[in-house]
């Protein structure tokens, strides 16, 4: 996973989670990046795979608290196997 928040600032993270005989085709996007005031802004998104899906946007003024936040989406998509029966593979 990721080791520290300046590590993913501005690199997106592609996850998605594909199983084709039970018809899943799940995307999930984490964008961390800061704005001109010096906030880290976590872009997230989810959805099927080729819909628009839904995006949310949260800001932060403190570093470790938006790489507490982009841990806890990660590690809810880790547990997808138990939730849904298919893992989240990162995607290049």
């Amino acid at each position: 996973m990721i080791t520290s928040l300046p590590d993913v600032l501005d690199r997106p993270i592609r996850l998605e989670a594909v199983c084709r005989q039970r018809n899943i085709a799940r995307r999930y996007i984490i964008l961390a990046s800061r704005d001109l005031f010096g906030s880290v802004i976590v872009e997230y998104g989810w959805g099927r795979i080729g819909t628009r899906g839904q995006r949310r946007t949260v800001s932060f003024t403190r570093e470790d608290d938006a790489e507490r936040f982009v841990r806890s989406r990660l590690r809810e998509r880790a547990s997808a196997r138990r939730r849904i029966g298919v893992e989240y593979l990162m995607v290049p």
